[in-house]
């Protein structure tokens, strides 16, 4: 706790206040803090799915689309075949009872290590304006099928796409109260330009992200 106190009193300098504020003092800032206040919104007048489409494609993610979850492991084996990948795969537990082995897939439910090349992942929503899918940590939805394999593949309910990531954190707080120890915002393949302004892709996590939107 030193350094945090010590931060927190250099804060309180350059403000210029000598001591910590009294509950009553503090009471005024965490009523506002708990009111979650959102500042000015551009107008977004288009429809979710198009424009989370459109915004995935831009970010060089690809976009596919399926009526129903029982029709997610040929989408899967048709992806992986159209890109010469690996026709294995690691997923969250939530899709285990998947009929894999009749596409012809063999799939693990299991977190990634480094040596698995693809991850099946869902996502707790995805947000239209930026094309960014919002995963949330936990037992059952590990990050790393999302972070450590080659190929991400995410599945996404066409009814849990939100406006805006305004309305992302809206639902979390409904649904959850409590927040998970980890949000994971993810848009398109990672990439860098840190080095010389020659952009990377795959440096930091996946070089391929599919997206495949369900009951769109």
């Amino acid at each position: 706790m030193r350094a945090r106190d010590n931060i927190l009193g250099k804060i309180r300098a350059a403000l210029g206040r000598s001591r910590p504020l009294t509950d009553t003092e503090a009471a005024p800032v965490r009523m506002a803090l708990r009111q979650n206040r959102r500042g000015p919104l551009p107008t977004m007048t288009w429809e979710l799915v198009p424009r989370f489409r459109e915004r995935c494609l831009s970010l060089s993610s690809t976009v596919d689309e399926v009526a129903s979850l029982e029709l997610l492991p040929a989408a899967v084996k048709r992806y992986l075949a159209s890109n010469n990948l690996p026709q294995g795969c690691v997923c969250w537990p939530q899709f285990a009872g998947l009929d894999w082995a009749g596409a012809g897939l063999a799939v693990q439910a299991r977190p990634a290590t480094g040596e698995d090349p693809v991850g099946v992942t869902g996502a707790y929503c995805a947000i239209a304006e930026t094309g960014t899918l919002m995963l949330l940590s936990g037992a059952g939805t590990p990050l790393k099928n999302s972070l450590l394999p080659e190929t991400h593949v995410a599945v996404v309910q066409a009814s849990r796409i939100v406006r805006c990531i305004e309305d992302g954190w809206d639902l979390l707080r409904r649904e959850h109260g409590t927040l998970p120890r980890q949000v994971a915002f993810i848009s398109g393949p990672s990439r860098t330009a840190d080095i010389e302004m020659t952009l990377v892709i795959g440096i930091h996590g996946p070089y391929r992200v599919h997206i495949i939107l369900v009951g769109a």
